[in-house]
């Protein structure tokens, strides 16, 4: 298994197979002045498989898809399947906002994916209009209703709590997690790419101290669960009782970069080596280099030097962040 210059084990690649997006949340695209990447700069899903196979000939088990949105690839079942059938990929996941797995969940299932998240910001559907914008809570919610039916659980949501539009709102989804056995989280804004979204997420940012106050002045008392997994960026809880779990990730009031176990892969082929760093390699041309340069083992290598160069952390305290790509440009 790989690691990095600070001996931290490595051996989750996200892999983002589109820029584009059927929302716009406000603190993650602009509704205009965006630019997508030519399909032809897209990889493949011949590509991506070839990506996960040397990475799993270095150590890799886990391997999550996400966008922008990636139920907008139109190969999105091949790419599950691709993947799903590479010896030693131990869990295949994927991050959606849902709309479209009212009809792409049990085939997705069948294809070999485990599970998804689901980034859903309220559960008020004027809330979800003014703060993600396009789609709408009925189809989101039908989409995650068709998952958990397929079995693609657990069912994860992840909620960013933005001020100003759904802080008040935190505590009805927490109760999905007393009756329901999902994972709802709540995520803290990060500013990620310059512009207008980033700007936004200053000014709107709520820390997750005072949600996990909000909620339990409303519900209770929140128990910590040990996880099983070191590497985990959520902080885990429950309420006594309650089917599910509740988590807060707080990259900025409690950072995790000390257990961070994730490196990047994006829609255009670069290496990201940290989420808040604009550090990248390219593999993309070794990708489509030929065989000379292309195979399994240089790609390999590429990896490893991407894990290798991972920095410690991310400098949101010291105001700098990634200023070359957005969130949706690099997959969460």
């Amino acid at each position: 298994m790989p690691r990095d210059s600070f001996n931290r084990e490595i051996d989750y690649l996200r892999i983002s197979l589109t820029d584009r997006c059927n929302l716009r949340c406000v603190y993650c695209m602009p509704l205009e002045g965006l630019r997508f990447l030519p399909n032809a700069e897209l990889l493949t899903a011949g590509e991506i498989e070839r990506v996960v196979r040397a990475a799993v000939s270095v150590g890799f088990r886990k391997f999550r898809l996400t966008g922008g949105e990636p139920t907008l690839r139109l190969d999105l079942l091949e790419i599950v399947e691709r993947i799903s059938a590479v010896p030693g990929v131990g869990d295949l996941a994927l991050t959606t906002n849902a709309l479209l797995m009212g009809k792409l969940a049990a085939p997705l299932k069948a294809a070999g994916l485990a599970r998804i998240n689901v980034h859903l910001d309220s559960l008020n559907p004027a809330t979800v209009e003014r703060q993600m914008r396009w789609g709408t809570f009925a189809r989101a919610w039908d989409g995650i209703m068709a998952a958990e039916a397929a079995g693609l659980t657990p069912i994860k949501l992840n909620a960013v709590v933005t001020a100003g539009f759904n802080e008040n709102e935190v505590v009805d989804l927490a109760r999905l997690a007393i009756e329901r056995d999902w994972h709802v989280r709540f995520i803290e804004l990060m500013p990620l790419g310059g512009g207008e979204c980033a700007t936004l997420s200053i000014k709107r940012y709520v820390s997750n101290i005072e949600t996990r106050r909000r909620i339990e002045g409303a519900l209770g008392a929140l128990g910590e669960i040990a996880s099983a997994n070191p590497a985990d960026e959520s902080r885990n809880y429950r309420i006594a009782g309650a089917r599910g779990v509740i988590g807060f990730i707080s990259p900025v009031s409690e950072p995790y970069c000390g257990t961070c176990n994730r490196m990047r892969l994006t829609a255009d082929g670069k290496f990201h080596l940290c989420l808040l760093n604009d550090d990248e390699l390219d593999v993309r041309k070794a990708l489509r280099a030929g065989n000379s340069d292309g195979g399994l083992e240089r790609i390999a290598q590429i990896l490893v030097t991407a894990v290798a160069g991972k920095p410690t952390g991310h400098h949101l305290l010291e105001g700098r962040s990634t200023r070359d790509r957005s969130m949706y440009q690099i997959g969460g």
